[in-house]
């Protein structure tokens, strides 16, 4: 009994803290959203001094090189195949067929009756 008169006691507390601790969390994410950060002045941008120029270069022009010429290869000419052998044609096999039942029979789960 004294621990159901503890529990009804300290549940409204707990519901009041715990609210409270809520709260405090949205109004300091709202404290932050609204403030405005300090305004950073621009840097002044720096200049990079010129560059000389380059002197060009020339490359003087490259021979060609010259090749051989190779002499053709010569293929030798393939001797002649004998003829493909011709083999007599085989008769074409037939296969079974299934005999059709006849109409007047009905199936065995079928439970009408005639």
């Amino acid at each position: 009994m004294a621990s159901l008169r503890f529990l009804t006691f300290i549940s409204p507390l707990f519901l009041i803290i715990f609210s409270l601790v809520d709260n405090t969390g949205r109004t300091e994410a709202r404290r932050i959203l609204e403030t405005t950060l300090p305004k950073v002045p621009e840097l002044p941008k720096p200049e990079l001094p010129e560059l000389p120029q380059l002197p060009k270069v020339e490359l003087p022009p490259l021979p060609k090189p010259e090749f051989p010429e190779l002499p053709k290869p010569e293929v030798p000419k393939l001797p002649e195949l004998p003829p493909f052998p011709h083999f007599p044609e085989l008769p074409k096999s037939t296969l079974p067929t299934i005999p059709a039942l006849p109409k007047d029979i009905k199936p065995p789960q079928s439970t009408t009756s005639p």
